[in-house]
Formats: C-alpha cells, structure tokens, sequence
C-alpha cells in the first residue's frame, strides 16, 4: 500500500478511477517532437534512469502531501524526445478525455517527474496507476493521471478543468492548505510548496 493511500490522500477524479492494465499500457509521444514514438511502462524503466525526489503534490482544493516519488525526471525524458523549437507548451492526455496543457519553461523549472511508484510502492488506480505526471510547482490538476499521450503544441490547448474555470497555468497562489502528511492547516506563500 502506498504512503498516499495509508495517509488517506484525497482522490479527485473528473471523469471516475480508470483501471488500466500496465502490460498493455502506452505512453505515446507526438505533435512537434522528433517524430512519434510511444514507450510501455516495462520500457520506460528500462531506457530512462530511475530517480526518487521529495516533493510534494498541491491540490487546488485545499491540501497538500509530500513523499518520495519515484519514476523519470521530466529533463532527462525531454532530452530523449527531443520536442522541436517552435514548441512551447507540453498537452498532456489521460487514458480518458482529460487533458492539461503545461508551458515547456513551467514544466523545466520544477522536478517534474513522469512516476510510476511512490515510497518504492506501485500508484493505486485513484492515484494514477500505472503512468502519472507529478508538477510539484503547479496547482495538482496539471500533475496529468492514467497518463497516455504527450503532443508538443506551439499554441495553448485549454484541457479539462481550465475550460471550467480553472486557471490555464496552473500557478499555486498564496493561502492555507491541509498538509495531509501532519493533518495540519498551513500558510503558503505561492509556488512549490517547500516549506514542511
């Protein structure tokens, strides 16, 4: 069991928890990269190097929660795709109908991290399995679940919950948020939330 299910991490699902086979799996790459490719989960781990950072993921809704995730830096991923120089934001796909569109220069000034496990342990279905997207410095309705397809756009693509009213960058604003590790109410100041 995950540190996020044994800490009872809130679930917000737009569209209901996917249950995806991590077998047959695919993360597929496109728009204005290097040409298409798509990598299984088995070949994600096998060609990229495995990392673990603590961060914490920030939830629009009021809470917050830190562990050790683990999976590909979005960097090292980025430099093997290769998106072309006309792109300028990165349009990310859920198995379902969810997208999310992210600038190229927000995704490069976090730890941003394609993830798989978290604490050494497999993602539950409501978190993500078997593929998510972790922003630490973004609102978490722009760390992407049941992640499918990556499409480097030049133009913003409004996804999901921005076109309902959420804030197309996604920038965590000053407030009070539930640390969901401690239970406690704490002040942010805006940005990654680094502070406990």
């Amino acid at each position: 069991m995950s540190i996020l299910k044994q800490l009872n991490t809130p679930v917000f699902a737009a569209e209901g928890v996917l249950h995806l086979d991590e077998k047959t799996h695919l993360l597929t790459v496109d728009g204005l990269a290097s040409g298409t490719r798509s990598f299984s989960l088995e070949q994600l781990k096998a060609q990229f190097p495995a990392e673990t950072v603590n961060m914490r993921l920030t939830s629009v809704s009021g809470w917050s929660v830190r562990a050790d995730w683990n999976g590909v830096l979005w960097h090292d991923f980025l430099r093997r795709v290769g998106p072309a120089e006309t792109a300028r934001y990165a349009l990310f796909s859920s198995a379902s109908e969810y997208t999310t569109c992210v600038l190229l220069s927000d995704l490069a000034a976090s730890h941003t991290m394609l993830v798989w496990s978290v604490g050494g342990e497999p993602l539950e279905a409501e978190y993500g399995f078997p593929l998510r997207l972790v922003v630490p410095n973004l609102w978490g309705y722009k760390s992407c679940k049941w992640l499918t397809r990556i499409s480097f756009v030049e133009k913003y693509v409004a996804g999901y919950w921005e076109l309902r009213g959420y804030t197309h960058r996604g920038e965590i604003e000053p407030g009070e948020t539930l640390d969901v590790n401690s239970q406690k109410y704490r002040a942010i100041p805006g940005g990654e939330v680094t502070q406990f």
